[in-house]
């Protein structure tokens, strides 16, 4: 089977940050960068931005049919993000707030395989339950909450509402694990708070994503396995991992099937090769004829893909 066809007939609501990213080409790490003076690189480019809009674009470059919910500024960078979900075929359903601007993330690359991001997210962070219109999810296949830990109003309230809602519905959930801003610079209490608050609402997802340093940091677990069994125990009932250089992992039942990675010839993006993973295994979730080695299989090869460049899968910014 094609990489392309196995997402015919597939659909993805997502719900999430939708910003401006300010991509760097690949620079040295160092104390340098700390210090007085100006660095040149090959190139600054501006894209599409944010775990939630990262994976809509990716899924309906893929063909399926997707809609996204989310919350910008009532300002020119809004209008831009709104027009350019349009203009590649996503249902653009955004909350406007005159008190908060549309976000920007700045993203580091470095050529040592790390990342870096500065972000300013004010609109996302202002995002509420309240703001979701959940008549739309009649039809859609799968539901997606990424950037779970911006808006402090759905952390703590509106996630439950929201996946009790879609799995009422009978839709499947998946919920981005990424990386908490406040960690490692809030306060232990506040740290707790907030992994608890998410820990509370496993028992609804269907496939919770990340890659090993998120999910061993969100569990507090001194390795994988042990944070996979976390996860199961607190009620996720799978988890695609995000192995870097060591390919693709499902977590079920116990057991977790790893996929190597397709090799790449070049690497031209650097940056939301996570979100096109687990996208693909999103879309897959309906096709229980396919085992989930050949699901891995063939999210890895799209993901190498997207890696060459030989797949655009996150836009550039319209105007």
């Amino acid at each position: 089977m094609s990489d392309d066809r196995v997402f015919e007939g597939s659909s993805l609501c997502v719900i999430g940050n939708i910003n401006r990213d300010l991509k760097t080409a690949r620079l040295r790490p160092g104390d340098y960068l700390f210090a007085d003076g100006e660095t040149s690189v090959a190139s600054i480019i501006e894209t599409i931005g944010g775990g939630g809009a990262n994976s809509a674009f990716a899924a309906a470059s893929l063909g399926a049919r997707v809609a996204f919910l989310g919350k910008v500024g009532a300002d020119a960078l809004g209008d831009r993000l709104e027009r350019t979900l349009t203009q590649h075929g996503i249902a653009a359903h955004l909350a406007r707030t005159k008190d908060r601007a549309s976000g920007t993330s700045i993203a580091l690359a470095f050529d040592s395989g790390h990342r870096h991001f500065i972000s300013c997210l004010p609109a996302s962070q202002a995002l509420r339950f309240s703001n979701l219109d959940l008549t739309i999810l009649n039809g859609f296949r799968h539901l997606l909450r990424a950037d779970v830990w911006f808006s402090e109003a759905m952390l703590f309230e509106g996630n439950k509402e929201l996946f009790q809602t879609a799995r009422r519905s009978g839709i499947p959930v998946s919920l981005d694990l990424n990386w908490d801003p406040q960690w490692g610079s809030g306060s232990a209490t506040a740290i707790r708070a907030r992994k608890k608050a998410i820990r509370d609402v496993l028992p609804w997802v269907n496939l919770a994503h990340g890659n090993v340093r998120e999910l061993m940091e969100f569990a507090d677990a001194p390795d994988l396995e042990t944070a996979l069994r976390c996860l199961a125990d607190w009620g996720a009932e799978a988890v695609t991992v995000h192995l870097g250089a060591k390919g693709a992992g499902y977590y079920h039942q116990g057991s977790l099937i790893v996929s190597p990675p397709v090799p790449v010839t070049s690497q031209v993006n650097t940056t939301g090769t996570g979100d096109v993973l687990s996208v693909c295994l999103m879309l897959m979730h309906h096709r229980e004829d396919l085992p989930i080695p050949e699901r891995l299989r063939l999210a890895n090869a799209i993901v190498a893909q997207f890696m060459e460049g030989s797949r655009l899968l996150i836009p550039p910014l319209g105007d």
